[in-house]
């Protein structure tokens, strides 16, 4: 699998994953989840954790989408809207690529 280092449009097709500067981890003595960049520290809301924990470079945004509408038995279209929005946010900072498969 290759990384695209570029940003990204995301769409219900994409497959994100955390830009190569990007790390999501957790911080034990502040006991939250932080996205870690070069001079930069992001702490993102537990939902958004959850989100870009899903964030894998295998499933795509529909996936994703999918799973959190069934796990909180929550309406499709406004999760929808909620993790498209940010999802496209946090690629317009530079925080996510798109995988993409390497074809010989």
């Amino acid at each position: 699998m290759a990384l695209r280092n570029r940003r990204i449009d995301i769409t219900e097709g994409s497959r994100p994953v955390l830009a190569r500067h990007a790390k999501l981890k957790f911080d034990e003595a502040r006991q939250v989840w932080v996205i870690l960049v070069p001079e930069k520290v992001l702490a993102p809301d537990e939902i958004a954790v959850e989100i870009l924990q899903l964030c894998d470079g295998v499933r795509n945004v529909d996936q994703i989408i999918n799973e959190l509408a069934v796990k909180y038995a929550a309406d499709r279209g406004i999760i929808s809207v909620d993790v498209i929005a940010m999802l496209r946010d946090l690629a317009e900072k530079g925080f996510l690529a798109e995988a993409q498969d390497i074809r010989p």
